[in-house]
């Protein structure tokens, strides 16, 4: 039996983008973990390297390729399994880290607990090896900072929705929601479109893309071409209904 101490996984919050949004601790942890792992598209440095990389100095690195993003319906059979692989050997691969006792820092952006990745191999983990949780200012805070949007007042209830949720079903929340983030938005454009316009909440909608970091961009939705938009764009919807003037 070996007596090597397990490594600890650390779930690194590193915030909506700016890497100055980064917090002490996580940049303690990424200082000193001896090896960096992160999630990123295939042929792209990704998101959550970038924002690490001024809090990082000679590190082991583990890069996980998504077998696939957008190519397939991500509720389909082989969606499905091929996702469930993926993440499967992403852990087999931390685990060794960890069990040589190796410290691995494994990258998240937003927060590890909100969406993400990182879910995926907590799950796999955390009975076997510790786990330790760093979180981070999320994407939809930097965003409705970004925007200078209060997004909630008073006793206002806060709705968070996926894009990827049918157009029904999106409208049904966004009829009776006080404040509103949908995210996952991207190739979900048109059909959030659709359902914010059935609500009659389109003229309240914020479109926020790349909140806090370079290249970002706040416009009134109504104002949104159909083009094309980053899958982690972020809509906004205000809240309001519970201000009370003091």
């Amino acid at each position: 039996m070996s007596d090597v101490k397990s490594g600890t996984l650390y779930g690194v919050g590193l915030g909506p983008g700016d890497p100055d949004l980064v917090t002490v601790k996580a940049a303690r942890v990424l200082r000193r973990a001896p090896v960096v792992a992160y999630f990123r598209k295939r042929g792209h440095r990704g998101h959550a390297r970038t924002i690490a990389a001024p809090h990082l100095g000679s590190v082991i690195e583990a890069a996980f390729d998504y077998p696939m993003t957008t190519e397939i319906y991500f509720r389909s059979d082989a969606y499905v399994e091929a996702i469930r692989d993926f993440y499967s050997a992403s852990a087999r691969t931390i685990m060794e880290h960890l069990t040589s006792g190796r410290d691995v820092a494994l990258l998240c952006e937003g927060d590890p607990f909100f969406y993400g990745s990182f879910l995926h191999m907590y799950d796999r983990i955390k009975g076997s090896h510790p786990v330790s949780v760093i979180p981070g200012i999320t994407g939809m805070s930097g965003c409705w900072t970004a925007a200078a949007a209060p997004i909630t007042y008073g006793d206002d209830v806060l709705t968070i929705l996926p894009g990827t949720l049918g157009e029904a079903d999106l409208a049904a929340h966004l009829r009776t929601a006080d404040a509103a983030v949908i995210m996952k938005v991207g190739k979900n454009l048109a059909k959030v479109k659709a359902a914010l316009a059935d609500a009659g909440r389109m003229g309240e909608a914020i479109y926020v893309e790349r909140g806090t970091m370079e290249g970002e961009r706040v416009v009134p939705l109504r104002e949104l071409g159909d083009d094309a938009v980053p899958y982690f764009s972020i809509i906004l919807l205000p809240g309001g209904r519970g201000r009370r003037i003091v």
